[in-house]
């Protein structure tokens, strides 16, 4: 079976993962508001993929974010901390970008980049019957997205 969504679940995986390279690196140099963007970019793309990894789709944030925490969260498919974590980076950005005279502190951002890492192994670790479907797409992904999917496959028929 072909999903319908690989090539868009491969494409927000490896979207993800970029945002949390760029993160890490503006945490490194200080840019703190914008670490917070990333981080939660990093998470909506990996939550996005999940919900493609369903054949669901959402023109809008706040669908991405309710049905994670309609059909993952609630169920107990994702533990509550990253439905909290979601809810707390989709705040933290509002800071960074719209934030005018607050600013997103050091520990928030660091906080933030630990949040949609946790978020991304999550994604890419759950079990669903998608997955070889993926697989297929994965040499759109990066090297650690490639290396997380051949764990995951190898516990799986392991």
């Amino acid at each position: 079976m072909t999903l319908k969504y690989s090539g868009e679940i491969a494409a927000n995986l490896q979207r993800a993962e970029a945002s949390i390279q760029a993160e890490k690196e503006l945490a490194a140099t200080g840019y703190y508001d914008f670490v917070a963007s990333r981080a939660y970019y990093a998470a909506f793309y990996a939550a996005t993929a999940l919900l493609l990894s369903e054949e669901l789709e959402f023109g809008k944030h706040s669908g991405v974010i309710a049905s994670i925490h309609q059909r993952f969260v609630k169920t107990g498919k994702l533990d509550t901390r990253h439905g909290k974590d979601l809810n707390w980076l989709f705040e933290l950005r509002e800071v960074g970008d719209y934030g005018a005279t607050i600013h997103v502190s050091p520990q928030d951002a660091n906080k933030a980049v630990e949040a949609a890492e946790d978020s991304l192994k999550a994604t890419m670790s759950r079990p669903d019957k998608h997955t070889a479907s993926v697989l297929r797409e994965k040499d759109r992904l990066s090297d650690v997205g490639r290396m997380v999917l051949a764990i995951i496959v190898r516990e799986r028929l392991g």
